[in-house]
């Protein structure tokens, strides 16, 4: 939770994007391009997407770039050396630039586990981190909140449902969480068959009904991973126990995540699918600020339903939740087969199905470690990715 809010009416906030191309990366700097007034681009980031990321340079003018892949660098340089924007190249320079000391806000937008490393830097520096990138909590949620705790670098959560959560607290201390009421969307396979399951596509996962966000993402949501990850951090983010957050499918996806509290009344935040609205949120908190974009319409709406989870259909989920009730790295090592067989799916290399059996037998055979150092995740990262990858062979 937050430890400090930022006053919008001192001077412009200087945020560090990691991962500007991206689908949370663009829409974030959509939020920055309807209030250039309050907020900076300062840094961007992207891993292979040169073009993109040299046009958006051109628009926002940051001080400074980083392309990860090498072989993309001077393709970047020369394309902005007419401006005063230094460019950067390679993973250690992502852990340089979050560091600076004109930095306000890291924004982690950073798709899996690549993200960790830098933003553990930014939490030492002492930022202020709106948090996007789920891999982050999931894979080392212990060591991430100590460090945030000991450098006082709040974290202020992006996700749509932890957002939700967060805007559903405020003001509740000291008051007491019964329950916290995560919702899905179900994705799009959430009125399948198992039998028409077996043969589902990676095209067809790839269209969720109600949310536009990148490939890895959309595919966890197809299988509830993306649910299941969030359950972990919630876990770490609201300090809550995991059997007082329960998942319920939403198909509207028009609550955003709700909290029960001890005398039963339970508070939600609502609104359409828009991701720009939990950024802005976290960019400008404790403040709200106007957003152009489409407003929910509740006579048009008119119903919403609710359902649970068929756990038979999409075991994923309570593969998380067996994951961060061992705890250790066995988290670390569900994320890790899971990003290797959320590709190999993506790539038609395996079947649906074949996800959480994948998920599940690295869970059974890599190696168990209750009290984990910083250096053991990335041991266990590979080892994960090792077991995976043999066993889809």
């Amino acid at each position: 939770m937050p430890q400090q809010s930022y006053n919008t009416e001192t001077r412009r906030r200087r945020i560090c994007i990691l991962g500007s191309t991206g689908s949370i990366g663009t829409q974030a700097l959509d939020v920055i391009r309807q209030h250039p007034d309050i907020f900076e681009a300062h840094t961007l980031t992207a891993n292979t997407n040169s073009k993109l990321l040299i046009q958006q340079a051109r628009e926002f003018l940051p001080d400074s770039v980083v392309i990860a892949a090498e072989d993309k660098y001077l393709e970047v340089r020369n394309a902005l050396s007419d401006l005063p924007i230094k460019v950067y190249t390679g993973d250690e320079a992502l852990c340089h630039v979050v560091q600076s000391a004109e930095v306000d806000m890291v924004l982690a937008a950073m798709v899996g586990f690549a993200g960790l490393r830098p933003t553990i830097e930014a939490l030492k520096a002492g930022k202020a981190l709106a948090l996007a990138n789920k891999e982050t909590l999931v894979v080392a949620g212990e060591i991430i909140t100590r460090i945030a705790l000991e450098n006082r670098a709040p974290i202020l959560p992006v996700d749509s449902e932890h957002s939700a959560i967060f805007q559903s607290l405020a003001g509740a201390s000291p008051n007491a969480i019964s329950r916290i009421l995560l919702t899905a969307s179900g994705g799009p396979f959430r009125t399948y068959s198992e039998e028409k399951l077996c043969k589902a596509t990676s095209r067809e996962a790839l269209k969720h009904p109600n949310w536009q966000m990148g490939e890895k993402i959309t595919i966890d949501s197809a299988t509830l991973m993306n649910k299941g990850f969030e359950v972990i951090e919630a876990k770490w983010l609201f300090g809550v126990d995991v059997d007082k957050i329960e998942v319920v499918v939403h198909p509207e996806s028009i609550i955003h995540s709700a909290v029960e509290y001890a005398d039963g009344a339970i508070i939600a935040q609502l609104g359409v699918p828009d991701m720009r609205l939990p950024i802005q949120y976290a960019f400008a908190y404790p403040s709200r600020l106007p957003l152009k974009g489409e407003r929910l319409d509740l006579f048009k709406i008119g119903t919403l339903h609710f359902e649970k989870v068929d756990n038979n259909k999409f075991p994923c989920l309570q593969l998380a939740y067996q994951a961060i009730r061992k705890g250790g790295n066995m988290p670390c090592i569900l994320n890790a087969a899971n990003e290797v067989a959320n590709l190999a799916f993506r790539n038609d290399r395996i079947s649906f199905t074949r996800i959480p059996q994948i998920l599940e037998y690295a869970m059974q055979n890599a190696t168990f470690i209750a009290s984990p150092t910083l250096e053991d995740y990335f041991l266990t990262d590979k080892q994960a990715r090792m077991l995976a990858e043999s066993f889809i062979a």
